[in-house]
């Protein structure tokens, strides 16, 4: 069994996964080994639609940690992928390159639709999903994928996504509810601005990525249940909403118990999922366990 190494490089973590692949099994070929995650908040070094130079830098030291880690580990092969912070910036070739020289090793930029499809891909492992829509709520940008009974079709990104909205938005760590509104009527206002949107309209989401499972982890810490939920109803949203708008203090050390790593971004991350919830017509959202790197994992090292 060989040991394979999966670096996503995202706008606000960067996460390695080691995998211990087998192949003879056709359902799921691998097992999660190590799962390190580094923030290195990312987006917020982007200026004027640029990754800066301290960008690039920060960049650069968070995937040499993380190649030492997976070197230490002995995988037979370590690929890495960027997202929105390296597909959506103003000089992506440039950054990409000089980030690429000073690891001495390949980055490969994901477009959009090939993001969506290796979540789905990702998604997918362990039983196939019924038709819906797979959101995927990252730090610089949200994707919508529609699912029918033979696959995943159309694709969108939206450069929106909740650290982003963090950045934009919110003054403090948490925040107000006429933050809060704001957020939503930004994030409304993309979605309204597609051409196509209704071609995403479902009664079931499917969730991938960190602020799908911050938010079950946050429905479960409210709750007093220490198992995370199979699906996270509108009810349950909405009852997240009131708490933050009735005791901020109260939600506020909920959030730091469910998801520390993500308290500036749970917020921003659950209003773009209900928000999501309510134009698609959405009654529930489903977690699913894995992703995409899992899913490109499956697909490119395989």
């Amino acid at each position: 069994m060989a040991r394979l190494g999966v670096i996503d490089l995202g706008s606000n973590s960067v996460r390695l996964v080691v995998y211990e692949t087998k192949r003879e099994d056709a359902v799921k070929p691998f097992r999660t080994l190590v799962d390190e995650k580094k923030m290195a908040g990312l987006a917020a070094y982007v200026t004027d639609g640029a990754l800066s130079n301290a960008g690039i830098a920060r960049a650069v030291a968070v995937l040499g940690d993380l190649l030492k880690l997976a070197d230490n580990l002995n995988c037979a092969r370590v690929d890495i992928f960027a997202t929105a912070v390296l597909r959506n910036c103003a000089n992506s070739e440039a950054a990409t390159a000089a980030i690429e020289a000073a690891i001495d090793h390949k980055v490969r930029v994901l477009s959009a639709r090939e993001e969506a499809h290796l979540g789905f891909v990702g998604a997918s492992i362990g039983a196939p999903l019924a038709a819906g829509t797979l959101i995927d709520v990252g730090g610089g940008s949200t994707e919508l994928t529609a699912l029918a009974a033979d696959g995943d079709h159309a694709g969108i990104s939206i450069p929106f996504g909740c650290v982003l909205a963090y950045a934009n938005y919110v003054r403090c760590v948490i925040p107000t509810p006429a933050e809060c509104r704001t957020i939503a009527d930004a994030f409304r206002k993309e979605l309204q601005a597609l051409p196509n949107l209704k071609g995403y309209r479902s009664e079931r989401l499917y969730g991938i990525g960190g602020s799908v499972r911050a938010l079950a982890k946050m429905v479960a810490a409210v709750w007093g249940d220490d198992t995370r939920p199979k699906s996270i109803s509108r009810k349950d949203m909405e009852g997240l909403a009131d708490l933050l708008q009735g005791d901020v203090s109260v939600f506020a050390h909920r959030a730091v118990k469910a998801a520390p790593d993500r308290v500036h971004s749970l917020v921003p991350g659950m209003i773009i999922v209900r928000t999501l919830a309510e134009e698609l017509g959405a009654a529930e959202v489903i977690p699913c366990k894995y992703g995409i790197r899992e899913g490109y994992l499956v697909t490119h090292m395989l």
